[in-house]
């Protein structure tokens, strides 16, 4: 929706920008990128960036963020589903979109997405994520709270906001984003999934898990919660194994998925991670 704004510059989800950096007070700029991390990242390798030499810590961000942007007018923005705590670190003065979905129907997307193998495990991104959203602590006039399910029945209206928060007027073909994408159009049914296709046990189980986070992102829980004890937890750990492991054959074929286990449990580093990176650009030619 905002690359469909012309006043936008949008490159897209660029997690590998703050995964891959931490604090070093030796470097000059005091943040250090862990270079190897950076070259095996899968959507890095993607984007088709060079790493210069002699370039690092926040040198090297702006220099992946002027390819990225690549000279583009108007307000720009980037994607980021973690790290909120880095970025505050780094970018203080930065306007943050805070987007919100209800960790249930989250969790339950991570299992459609082949990540997880039950929803029980994913829940984990989006605690880790709303977790560092309150060690960052943004001023609230730095930020607007963007809600999924009000996005998707009131599309023009919350758009409207986000423009004004943006300092740039609505257009309406940020309303037709989906007809040169591969983005469906907006679908309210994908609000509140977990109503209709989660049983009381599971809904449980996500909402133990959530604790306060649940309650204190506006999302009501339905009952107490239940947090499973040490036989119920590794009956889970075995489920959500065996459920990931069709998804993961599929996605990177037998050879690869047994040698890359192969690699890591013998200590062979290197053809580790000759592997890992193929099974990254698998996942990249999957998703294009």
């Amino acid at each position: 929706m905002l690359n469909a704004h012309s006043g936008l510059s949008n490159p897209g989800e660029e997690d590998f920008l703050f995964d891959c950096i931490a604090p070093d007070p030796t470097h000059p700029t005091g943040w250090r990128y862990d270079r190897e991390a950076l070259r095996d990242h899968r959507v890095f390798a993607a984007r088709g960036l060079d790493l210069p030499d002699g370039v690092d810590g926040l040198d090297l961000l702006k220099h992946m963020l002027e390819r990225l942007m690549n000279n583009a007018a108007g307000v720009r923005c980037v994607n980021i589903h973690r790290h909120a705590d880095r970025i505050r670190a780094i970018f203080p003065q930065a306007r943050v979109i805070h987007m919100l979905r209800d960790p249930r129907d989250v969790a339950r997307s991570s299992v459609g997405m082949g990540w997880v193998g039950i929803s029980y495990f994913g829940l984990d991104h989006w605690i880790r994520t709303e977790d560092a959203w309150d060690r960052a602590a943004f001023p609230d006039d730095q930020v607007l709270e963007l809600r999924f399910e009000r996005l998707m029945h009131d599309l023009e209206g919350e758009l409207v906001r986000v423009c004004a928060f943006l300092g740039v007027p609505f257009v309406p073909e940020m309303l037709e984003y989906h007809r040169d994408t591969t983005y469906g159009p907006p679908d309210p049914r994908l609000t509140e999934q977990w109503k209709r296709r989660a049983d009381s046990h599971e809904v449980a189980l996500l909402e133990g898990k959530c604790g306060r986070l649940l309650a204190a992102r506006g999302y009501e829980p339905s009952g107490p919660g239940h947090r499973p004890g040490p036989l119920e937890r590794r009956r889970l750990k075995i489920e959500n194994r065996l459920r990931r492991w069709p998804n993961s054959l599929r996605r990177y074929g037998l050879p690869l998925l047994v040698g890359a286990k192969l690699a890591g449990w013998l200590g062979a580093s290197e053809m580790h991670r000759r592997l890992r990176r193929q099974m990254s650009e698998r996942i990249t030619q999957q998703v294009r």
